[in-house]
């Protein structure tokens, strides 16, 4: 359809979140020569590191870093402007904090098996145990945050000290907060130890089996000051975008995913037009985990941005 328009513009949020390949197909869009390149392969054969794998009898080229970031830069400065949220609205900056949680135990015998399994599963060089090793990592994840899922589908609970440390979180804030988290399980057993301490109706949940009807009415609910809902605990794919929640100012991360978008549209529901006070937010990390490797992840994709963009590095989550 962009063929046939007279004009066309862009407007995104941010066009960098997974990798600077991000920006190809938008700059097509606009118009096909303002890169130089004739295919997607040509420009990132310019601007990846790639390695040739085989997995069976099909092999491809994987992805494994970027290079010349400062060319591509330049070459988007002639069509490309940026305005940050900074320039047009009058918002106080957001506070970062991290809260650690220790894991016990139990935590830390499942997590030294499953993290072996894991890298057993890597170093065995044959790239058809990926999946299952991306897997595992999944489930190291998940072993951090209290619980974790067996091959039957069934989820195991694990003495924790992470729903131990939210409490102690909630009681130290006054107001309405955020609480966003990974997995269904962390989500309900939230909710039910804050309706438990709090009363029935201080927290409500959106997420992927929140029925649609009830959607809106959490969230009107939530933005109404004088709501007895204080606690807004979400899935961040789900609730993250869209939403206007600026009558919390508070954020807790129960757990983080690799996802960069998701992190910065689930941080902005808070800190938006509307938003009155400095935001903070929270993040409950288990050290030397996969907790902060996630959250180093994070900040990886955030330096390539910095790169490709020219914007000053974000001091996020340090």
């Amino acid at each position: 359809m962009g063929r046939f328009a007279k004009y066309r513009r862009i407007l995104t949020g941010s066009p960098v979140t997974k990798s600077p390949l991000d920006l190809y197909t938008q700059c097509a869009f606009l118009d096909p020569d303002l890169l130089g390149f004739s295919s997607f392969f040509a420009f990132q054969s310019r601007y990846a590191t790639t390695v040739k794998r085989t997995m069976g009898a099909r092999s491809f080229n994987q992805i494994v870093g970027y290079r010349r970031l400062d060319e591509l830069n330049e070459k988007l400065q002639p069509f490309a402007f940026r305005v940050t949220k900074e320039e047009c609205v009058d918002l106080p900056p957001k506070v970062y904090t991290r809260r650690e949680v220790p894991l016990t135990d139990e935590q830390e015998k499942a997590y030294a098996q499953m993290k072996k399994m894991a890298l057993t599963l890597l170093e065995d060089g044959a790239l058809t145990t990926t999946t299952t090793a991306l897997t595992q990592l999944l489930r190291m994840h998940q072993i951090c945050c209290g619980h974790i899922r067996t091959d039957a589908g069934e989820v195991r609970e694990l003495k924790n000290n992470r729903l131990d440390a939210l409490m102690e979180c909630v009681e130290e804030i006054s107001g309405k907060a955020i609480i966003w988290a990974n997995y269904t399980h962390d989500i309900l057993a939230i909710e039910k130890a804050l309706s438990k301490k709090y009363g029935g109706g201080c927290a409500a949940t959106y997420y992927g089996d929140t029925a649609a009807d009830d959607r809106p009415k959490i969230v009107d609910k939530f933005q109404d000051p004088d709501s007895e809902l204080r606690f807004f605990i979400g899935q961040p794919k789900t609730g993250g975008y869209g939403l206007t929640l600026t009558e919390a100012q508070t954020v807790i991360y129960y757990s983080n995913s690799y996802d960069l978008e998701v992190r910065l549209q689930s941080e902005d529901r808070a800190h938006r037009i509307g938003q009155k006070g400095s935001v903070t937010y929270i993040d409950l990390m288990a050290p030397k985990t996969v907790d902060e490797k996630i959250v180093e992840a994070l900040r990886n994709k955030i330096d390539i941005a910095t790169q490709v963009l020219g914007e000053d590095l974000k001091a996020w989550l340090i």
